[in-house]
């Protein structure tokens, strides 16, 4: 995974709507965070809050499950990494004929060039798995980001597929889900709700994308406003994750903001 996040361009978007087509984290109760944990060290500053936790085997092997799928890198002579492609292609255009997996078409989705595989390097294969597990279990949604369909939007937008692999770079930063076992109480909080749920990565990038657009159109942003919404958009999530009554991935309140 590489530690530089990926770029984008802006896209301009045409007027009307349209069916696809090619053309500062707040303090809550902790009480449930430390279920099967250990914390075995605790540094408290000014500025820095530092905690790190023993993990049980099942623990360990839930958090190594998903750590192998991060680093995985999106390989474009994989035929599983070309069939998923494709698969996220004919999810979000149906019915349309894909030319090739380089080709102009790629740019509807708001890709930077004719080949999606450049703008993996930031995020790797689970970007890839990312975007398909949104088209396929909240396809009303992801049509509603992909077409830009609620809202007054700018003219100049955010290209759905490079944000959508920046988004799984950012939470794979927020969690920190490099590490052999979480060092922050988002982090313990997270790998609780993935032992719940396997997919719960997966659907808190749902959740995040969702969010994130409802951010931005309710802070009339255009494309220089990105790192502004995806920072405003991360710090709701924590807040969030840090409710005493997330018990599942499912139970944080902008999960509600998802349709199928």
């Amino acid at each position: 995974m590489e530690q530089n996040g990926g770029s984008f361009l802006a896209v301009r978007r045409l007027s009307g709507h349209h069916h696809p087509s090619p053309a500062d984290v707040v303090s809550g109760s902790t009480a449930w965070i430390g279920r099967g944990f250990s914390c075995v060290c605790v540094q408290r500053r000014d500025s820095d809050t530092r905690i790190s936790f023993d993990l049980t085997p099942i623990q360990e092997e839930c958090l190594q499950r998903l750590q192998n799928r991060i680093e995985v890198p999106y390989d474009s002579q994989n035929r599983e990494h070309q069939e998923a492609l494709k698969a996220l292609w004919h999810a979000s255009f149906p019915g349309t004929e894909l030319l090739g997996l380089v080709s102009d078409q790629w740019k509807e989705m708001g890709w930077q060039g004719k080949d999606p595989s450049t703008d993996f390097r930031g995020g790797g294969f689970i970007s890839l798995e990312n975007l398909l597990y949104f088209a396929k279990n909240y396809p009303k949604s992801f049509e509603e980001l992909l077409c830009k369909q609620n809202g007054d939007r700018a003219l100049w937008e955010y290209p759905f597929a490079v944000a959508g692999v920046n988004i799984t770079f950012m939470l794979i930063q927020m969690l920190d889900l490099q590490a052999a076992k979480p060092r922050s109480l988002i982090g313990a909080v997270f790998l609780n709700l993935l032992i719940e749920n396997d997919r719960a990565f997966d659907i808190l990038y749902c959740i995040t994308f969702k969010l994130m657009d409802r951010k931005w159109l309710e802070m009339h942003a255009t494309y220089m406003d990105f790192n502004t919404v995806i920072k405003s958009t991360r710090r709701q999530l924590e807040r969030e994750l840090l409710l005493e009554d997330i018990q599942q991935i499912e139970d944080m309140p902008s999960y509600n903001f998802l349709a199928r």
